[in-house]
């Protein structure tokens, strides 16, 4: 593999398990010193695309790390299609960018896209150089998220675990709980390009808060032998119904009903730089924080 090395003033450190050196280096125009230095693991990923971008757009936050396991040795910069480059190169190895990143004593954080196989190790990575983390990693057991909660408040570091990071969303989830007292029949009716994943995380959010209020719902029609009614997710009768079409938005609605009217909340994503942000938000957020985290509605 070639030596990503730029003309600047560059850390270059080795890899025990394959013998490269890589160069990490800071941009051509000196950063602020003051600017939270954001590391995105699962930088290659459409998302990660998307919040290199938007991170080195917003204020007082850079990108000073891409990890990833395809384009190795790329410039983050150029794959997104930046103007110019970065001066950053695409590696694998998140504890060689971390060891990069302590040594500058600043603030880091890290957005870890991964999967939820390696959040756990991640985040532990992370803590140990000192860095807060903010994870977006659809499917999380909660298992892990309990030992996630431990590992944080015995290194009282923050990390910010976020279901979701739509702004929309969570505002539909949050007139969905206040509209639930008003009605007692609900259903919830998504769809998307794909079928991966169904139901959604979306849709199992709203769901398990409806279920939470102590309700039950849809009493005249409880029976789940017809199929074609939807899955019912948890046990107060809220049933989930997915529609899957190629081109179709990402769509989320929750239907309520009550003697004479039918109240509709609806919320579409049509592009990943909806995520954005909550994102921005969530990096704002997790660098005051000394424990974990659940959900971006709380900062909202």
């Amino acid at each position: 593999m070639a030596v990503a090395s730029y003309p600047t003033n560059c850390t270059t450190l080795s890899s025990s398990s394959v013998k490269t050196k890589y160069s990490i280096c800071c941009s051509m125009q000196q950063p602020s010193p003051s600017n939270v230095k954001v590391v995105i693991n699962g930088a290659a990923k459409e998302i990660g695309q998307a919040a290199v971008v938007a991170i080195t757009r917003a204020r007082g936050m850079e990108v000073a790390g891409a990890v990833d396991t395809r384009f190795l040795g790329e410039d983050i910069g150029q794959l997104c299609d930046m103007e110019d480059p970065l001066e950053i190169p695409i590696i694998s190895d998140l504890t060689m960018v971390l060891g990069s990143i302590s040594q500058s004593k600043a603030t880091g954080v890290v957005i870890d896209f991964t999967d939820p196989s390696t959040v756990y190790d991640n985040v532990k990575q992370a803590t140990a150089f000192g860095m807060k983390s903010v994870v977006y990693v659809p499917r999380i057991k909660p298992d892990t998220i309990t030992a996630l909660s431990a590992l944080c408040d015995k290194a009282t570091t923050g990390c910010l675990v976020a279901p979701t990071l739509s702004i929309g969303s969570i505002l539909l989830q949050q007139a969905a709980i206040q509209a639930a007292f008003h009605y007692n029949n609900v259903e919830i009716v998504e769809s998307s390009a794909t079928a991966s994943d169904l139901p959604s995380s979306d849709a199992i959010q709203i769901a398990n808060n409806l279920s939470n209020l102590g309700q039950m719902y849809n009493r005249e029609d409880l029976s789940t032998d017809v199929l074609a009614r939807g899955q019912v997710l948890g046990e107060d009768g809220v049933r989930v119904h997915s529609l899957v079409l190629p081109g179709l938005p990402s769509s989320t609605s929750v239907h309520f009903s009550g003697p004479g009217e039918v109240y509709t909340l609806k919320h579409d994503i049509t592009d990943v730089q909806s995520l954005m942000p909550g994102l921005i938000l969530a990096i704002r957020k997790v660098v005051r924080l000394k424990n974990l985290v659940y959900g971006l509605e709380k900062f909202l």
